[in-house]
């Protein structure tokens, strides 16, 4: 049978969450989707989960070398399992929303020219205060993305301002992120932000303006537990932008990053 997405969901020490990820990707309906799992605990700590889902359209795989906090290696190890026209990557304390799968292959069908289509998140979670300011901040992410026009301009927003998606909430073609070789496993964290400006700088995107993804708050995760100033943060973007400035010279690097940083607002 012929699929139209695959779910790469990587994992490490989250089994309860991870249940509810897997859940909520085999309640889509509407699109044929296989679920790759891709455990980068030493132990294997997610196979018996896996196992007790017992569905076939759900694959477990864990990786001979855990990556030690580098989820571009997991999630690109997953990625060449796969068999989908599409690539979703949803992190194991995620859950798509219904239909999510389905309007988001459709969305990239009906543009074929797209590389990546994305939504909007709804974060949820026990902490109010932190959930405030997930609510807060991801309804400004979506005012912004619904001003982005053309190719270059969400691939700006992500390189020079804070990322407007989450790595669980985009959707790419699978043949144009072969093409450009995946996630960057040299960066340490924000790594999805730097693969989507990749991806939407090269072929452009496609913006949903629903809900497709709730975000979970408050749980330990390398996100979760940065600070503004962490080292990894700056270390991540000093490599995005540098990549940047290299791909497209200097010139093109001040005049974006002045267009996301003054003009969009």
């Amino acid at each position: 049978m012929d699929l139209d997405v695959s779910v790469i969901v990587p994992t490490y020490h989250r089994e309860r969450e991870l249940l509810d990820a897997i859940n909520s990707v085999r309640s889509q309906t509407g699109v044929a989707f296989e679920i790759i799992v891709v455990d980068d605990s030493p132990e294997g700590s997610a196979r018996d989960t896996v196992a007790s889902v017992n569905d076939p359209r759900v694959r477990y795989v864990l990786r001979p070398d855990p990556s030690k906090g580098r989820p571009a290696k997991v999630r690109n190890d997953g990625a060449k399992l796969a068999r989908g026209r599409y690539l979703y990557f949803l992190d194991d304390d995620d859950m798509l929303e219904a239909g999510t799968l389905a309007e988001l292959s459709r969305a990239l069908d009906a543009a074929p020219g797209a590389g990546m289509a994305f939504g909007v998140i709804s974060p949820f979670g026990v902490n109010e205060d932190v959930l405030r300011h997930n609510q807060k901040y991801f309804a400004e992410a979506r005012r912004i993305a619904l001003k982005l026009r053309g190719p270059s301009q969400l691939s700006a927003c992500l390189t020079f301002r804070s990322a407007i998606l989450v790595c669980s909430a985009g959707m790419a073609r699978r043949a144009f992120f072969e093409e450009i070789g995946g996630f960057d496993t040299e960066i340490p964290i924000c790594e999805d932000a730097e693969l989507w400006a990749r991806i939407s700088h090269g072929r452009g995107h496609v913006f949903l303006d629903r809900t497709v993804v709730r975000y979970r708050t408050g749980a330990p995760s390398l996100m979760h537990n940065l600070v503004e100033n962490d080292e990894k943060l700056h270390a991540s973007y000093r490599r995005i932008q540098g990549k940047y400035r290299q791909a497209h010279g200097p010139l093109k690097f001040y005049a974006t990053k002045f267009w996301a940083k003054i003009i969009l607002r």
